[in-house]
């Protein structure tokens, strides 16, 4: 996958993108991190990209041109999904994250000051993603995020290949408990059936800590699963104990 991220602070991303699953998934070439600086893009002498919003009012506008520009000259024809991140977004999700990890090639178009041209959005932009119901001062940290959600999921990225199928939200729950050694820790103990060597009962556990856990910190979630008799059995359970 290629990934193109245009900003006007790209020196944001050098260490994000040089380390951990970031930096591996490069050096093995299963993805290419690309920064380029949308100050490059711009026709003013001064580099500006910016000006004041027709109308009055306060902040600054990022102007159509050096957006426009810079992602013709990365494309050169082709049509990647270009994503704005902004607060008025479709809320980012693992969902998403798995959507866009499908594509051959991103382009993430980050912000500063008040807002963006209009034109932008309308006629540039494929997707508006933003990471939650609050503001941050640009794009920036919010593409590290989401490419970082995506690049996990591309193939071959992490060692096992289905080390993200249990991650919380995957699945639709939130993940369960997770012990290693050494099995008593300060009197803390680790359950018994996880060192009982029984898989079925160890597969069992999970599913139902992972129901518990979502039922006790993220009930919402459980209202748009399709969830079996047993599982169903099991919520009544925890809710006749609350």
């Amino acid at each position: 996958m290629n990934i193109h991220v245009l900003s006007l602070f790209p020196d944001m991303f050098t260490g994000v993108f040089g380390y951990s699953i970031l930096r591996k998934a490069q050096d093995k070439g299963l993805v290419s991190l690309n920064v380029s600086d949308i100050r490059e893009f711009s026709d003013n002498k001064h580099k500006q990209v910016d000006d004041y919003p027709y109308g009055g009012g306060a902040g600054m506008v990022l102007k159509p041109e050096p957006m426009f520009q810079a992602v013709e000259t990365i494309t050169e024809g082709r049509k990647p999904r270009i994503i704005l991140m902004c607060p008025q977004g479709e809320r980012f999700t693992q969902k998403k994250a798995e959507e866009l990890s499908k594509e051959e090639e991103l382009i993430f178009l980050c912000g500063h000051y008040e807002g963006y041209d209009e034109r932008i959005r309308e006629y540039l932009v494929t997707d508006e993603i933003s990471i939650g119901d609050f503001v941050l001062t640009g794009g920036e940290l919010p593409a590290m995020t989401v490419i970082d959600a995506v690049v996990r999921l591309i193939p071959g990225v992490l060692g096992q290949e289905d080390s993200h199928i249990h991650d919380s939200f995957s699945t639709g729950l939130l993940e369960h408990p997770h012990y290693t050694r050494p099995f008593d820790y300060r009197g803390m103990t680790v359950p018994d059936v996880l060192i009982s060597g029984n898989h079925a009962k160890i597969e069992q556990w999970r599913e139902e800590q992972s129901l518990k856990r979502t039922f006790e910190r993220r009930p919402d979630l459980l209202e748009h699963m399709e969830l079996t008799d047993k599982q169903l059995k099991y919520i009544e359970s925890l809710k006749q104990e609350k």
